[in-house]
């Protein structure tokens, strides 16, 4: 199944710039390591060993997801991986 992801900005310099790619995986895992087939290096920004870091928030379909790298993506699907904005 395949998935339109956006790319932060700030992780554009792995991509060459672009902001927006079409991967497939049934899982936010496995759609992480689509990225990382192809553009390496995307998975260690995106994550902490097993799972997201906790400064990165994955919206599926305009819904926060809490489930990480287990979400099961039951339909094509619009992702998101926002930063978080720290305050002070």
């Amino acid at each position: 199944m395949e998935h339109e992801v956006w790319i932060p900005s700030l992780h554009r310099d792995l991509t060459g710039g672009v902001e927006q790619v079409t991967v497939s995986g049934e899982t936010v895992g496995e759609v992480i390591d689509a990225l990382e087939a192809r553009f390496p290096g995307i998975r260690e920004r995106l994550c902490d060993g097993d799972r997201i870091h906790p400064y990165i928030a994955v919206v599926i379909n305009g819904e926060m997801s809490r489930r990480g790298l287990r979400h099961r993506l039951k339909e094509p699907s619009e992702i998101h991986f926002v930063p978080a904005i720290g305050g002070g």
